[in-house]
């Protein structure tokens, strides 16, 4: 990971084991790791389209995903995620290994995963 981009880098707005959903796009997911700036390829980057592609001094979000049809691991800015209020559990297959489901459906990283 390289250097932090200028002093606006800020605090992430979401947690670990907080259940998110896509602002535009269907799927949901829960927070497994943060990065505090984007810190994916740049291929990846300018694969979005420019009228659509996130700022990068923002944080970025690993998400275990899940749309209607299937699960996987998502990578999204903060800027287009909101709170999933839902409280219904989230399907994906490795949400169990790392956290446990609590209270109004958020999700506490599992003891021995602790740092």
């Amino acid at each position: 990971m390289g250097e932090l981009p200028s002093s606006r880098t800020r605090s992430a707005k979401f947690a670990l084991g907080q259940v998110v959903r896509h602002r535009i796009y269907p799927f949901r997911g829960v927070i497994f790791d943060v990065d505090p700036c984007f810190s994916n390829s740049e291929e990846w980057y300018l694969s979005i389209p420019e009228e659509g592609r996130p700022d990068r001094d923002q944080p970025f979000y690993h998400l275990f995903a899940e749309n209607m049809d299937t699960e996987y691991i998502a990578y999204v800015s903060e800027q287009n995620l909101v709170a999933d209020t839902s409280g219904e559990p989230v399907r994906h297959p490795r949400v169990l290994d790392s956290f446990e489901r609590g209270e109004g459906g958020h999700y506490h990283m599992r003891a021995h995963l602790r740092h």
